[in-house]
């Protein structure tokens, strides 16, 4: 007998669920492999992009975009933060807190902050900006693929990190609206990540620092170059 809830989610929503589950992957294997915990959050940031695209063809569910914010919480909320963690606190198999120093101490506030303020801002996306075609703040999973990418692209200093990290935690509630990739653009932002999850050390590690670039350049220019029609 299959369970209730269960048949009344969409396919759109299974691929959402999968996500969340992705994100647990990442942060499980972050302690003993941060690169891999960076692909696998650029795998979630494909996978929330399809779950977008099935929803627009066939259709979505009412619990559709709360399942999105819920999973976006374990993929691009705490997954990257437990990666720049487990960078920052020397890459430990079980890293300990020790608090010796100033980094050791901002290497597990900075990223608990992302955390609460990656909550806070999904939260207020759901209820205000999920059917519309901008958002303000950088979107969480913007912010994650910036720190996956980076780490993918040889980006490991954990003072650079955990600075990131600190930004993000600033400019996803900032009042800095966002518009919404276009098709287009969305499609290669998916390829460049497939890309960068499949050959993250080919070629001197140009397809992680491509997609760095690409992102770096939405998160800097697209408030002010990159509008759309409502």
């Amino acid at each position: 007998m299959q369970p209730r809830l269960l048949g009344r989610l969409g396919l759109a929503d299974l691929v959402t669920v999968a996500n969340a589950a992705l994100g647990f992957v990442a942060v499980a294997v972050a302690v003993v492999d941060p690169g891999l915990a960076a692909r696998l959050v650029l795998l979630a940031a494909i996978g929330d992009g399809l779950d977008g695209i099935i929803a627009r063809i066939r259709g979505g569910t009412a619990v559709g975009p709360h399942l999105d914010s819920l999973a976006d919480v374990a993929s691009f909320g705490v997954a990257p933060a437990v990666l720049v963690y487990v960078v920052a606190s020397g890459g430990t198999p079980i890293p300990t807190p020790t608090f010796a120093s100033p980094l050791s101490v901002a290497a597990v506030a900075v990223p608990a902050v992302y955390v609460a303020v990656a909550v806070v801002r999904l939260g207020f996306y759901t209820l205000h900006d999920s059917d519309g075609p901008k958002t303000e703040g950088v979107q969480t999973t913007l912010a994650a693929t910036i720190l996956a990418a980076a780490y993918l692209a040889g980006i490991t200093d954990p003072v650079v990190l955990v600075g990131t990290t600190a930004l993000f935690g600033y400019l996803m509630v900032a009042p800095v609206t966002y518009p919404d990739l276009y098709a287009r653009d969305a499609t290669i932002l998916g390829g460049l990540q497939f890309l960068a999850v499949l050959f993250p050390t080919v070629a001197s590690r140009t397809l992680p620092r491509a997609l760095l670039l690409f992102a770096v350049a939405y998160l800097v220019l697209a408030p002010f170059v990159y509008w759309r029609e409502a």
